[in-house]
């Protein structure tokens, strides 16, 4: 049976309060039934993406508050979460829990601006997590699932739909199954140590290329791995590779000449093993406690997790909702696809901005050749996280304002009246009751025209 996927008509548009994207994510909430999932006193975990330092694409932190805010309205207690990072890439600004809340605070996610904690779900090394048996696995057997999402009562994933250089998209399947994993789950997930497709197995190593010490950049290299993998010496670059957990520090450093590659199968393995992990952290929050939102907007060729953001790759297309995320990411995916690319975009760049092509593939992945942007939904149609079939079901705008109006929703007069009239902020006993020194009359026209000289 197709999994139904709720969405609103409005494909990513606003035209009045109703319609705002605040009161569609919550007209969303409230039809998928996810109000339902939460009884008074509840722990609920609210699953993001909080941006990496300098990214700008992230989901603003008003969506999170305003999930929050109707939690705490159903009795929940709830929190929002995200979780450390492997050690990508040469400096790594949310790689212990100490850079992720500042990074997060930066982003604006703050006990203050959300109404409710802001957690690392995973503690300070990534290493507060449970164990948790995967037999249906399609690769994994076991997963890794930050303690504080494995413990909650309830889950809501809120993910912001977007590419992902190695994940190919960024949805929810990926908010799971790498972003609920405990770093040495994201480790699991990324292959490390595996015998196949972990990259000390199947890296294309070339130490031939390394100009050693005589390279301007080699300290850059030999600092990268936080285990002291890779030695350059006067001449060349050694490394342990039988040793590699896979944490990508060397993405930007022996990458970048050629030395190490990112293989093609690793990518793969990776994508496939996130369907893994999300299976598993469903399963231990319990299926019918956990519910996704995908908000595609803002939906830039790569992750939240690099520190810049590029231009959208199409316009908005909406946002969705569901219980199976592999249903959600699917028919968030063909919308997307269905969209015409942004003028300008990365799209353009790769021959991908027309109505109907596959633009993370093109975009997104941009190091590998037409690697399959469903690798993820694939698997967990195998693994029996979700299914690839889905039905839309337009969702009318929220009909009850309270769940989206102002905190004080008295008219003007009633509100204002008396504050005005112990304090009128207009100064109408100036100027014969005008209030300021103005003009009375002068020529619009000749500022208007567009020489700005009335011709």
């Amino acid at each position: 049976m197709p999994s139904p996927v709720y969405t609103l008509n409005t494909a990513g548009r606003s035209h009045s309060g109703p319609t705002g994207l605040v009161p569609q994510m919550l007209a969303l909430f409230e039809a998928a039934g996810f109000a339902e999932m939460i009884s008074p006193g509840d722990a609920v975990a609210i699953k993001l993406h909080c941006g990496e330092w300098n990214n700008t694409a992230y989901l603003r932190p008003v969506y999170a508050r305003a999930l929050a805010d109707r939690v705490k309205a159903l009795g929940g207690r709830p929190f929002v979460c995200d979780t450390v990072t492997q050690t990508y890439g040469q400096i790594s600004p949310r790689a212990t829990g100490l850079d992720l809340l500042i990074t997060a605070e930066r982003n604006g996610y703050s006990a203050a601006t959300l109404g409710c904690p802001f957690l690392v779900a995973d503690g300070y090394n990534g290493t507060d997590d449970l164990r948790v048996d995967v037999p249906q696995g399609f690769l994994l057997k076991e997963a890794y699932i930050a303690k504080a999402i494995a413990l909650a009562d309830v889950l809501i994933v809120l993910t912001h739909f977007k590419g992902h250089p190695i994940g190919v998209i960024g949805g929810s399947v990926k908010n799971l199954g790498i972003g609920a994993q405990s770093r040495r789950g994201k480790h699991n997930v990324h292959m490390g140590g595996h015998p196949t497709y972990g990259l000390g197995a199947a890296t294309d190593f070339h130490p031939e290329r390394c100009q050693g010490r005589a390279c301007p950049k080699w300290e850059a290299c030999e600092a990268c791995c936080p285990w002291g993998l890779f030695h350059v010496t006067e001449t060349s670059i050694e490394w342990e590779r039988e040793k590699c957990a896979n944490c990508l520090s060397h993405l930007g450093a022996t990458t970048a000449c050629g030395v190490c590659d990112h293989p093609e199968v690793t990518v793969k393995a990776t994508c496939a093993a996130m369907a893994d992990a999300c299976l598993a952290t469903m399963e231990t929050v319990g299926r019918d406690k956990v519910g996704f939102i995908n908000m595609a907007i803002d939906i830039s060729p790569f992750c939240d997790c690099v520190g810049f953001a590029d231009m959208p790759l199409t316009p908005n297309v909406g946002i969705f909702a569901g219980r199976d995320p592999v249903a959600l990411d699917k028919a968030t995916l063909d919308a997307v696809t269905a969209a015409p690319g942004m003028p300008g975009s990365a799209a353009f760049d790769y021959e991908a901005g027309e109505s109907g092509a596959h633009k993370f593939s093109a975009a997104s992945a941009v190091h590998y050749e037409d690697i399959s942007e469903e690798i993820q939904l694939h698997t967990g149609a195998l693994n029996g996280l979700g299914s690839l079939e889905y039905e839309l079901v337009t969702v009318p705008p929220l009909a009850n304002a309270s769940l989206y109006s102002y905190p004080d929703a008295r008219r003007n007069r009633e509100k204002y009246g008396p504050i005005f009239a112990k304090e009128d902020p207009f100064p109408g006993e100036l100027y014969d009751g005008k209030g300021y020194h103005r003009v009375d009359v002068v020529d619009l026209d000749r500022v208007s025209s567009t020489n700005g000289q009335g011709e």
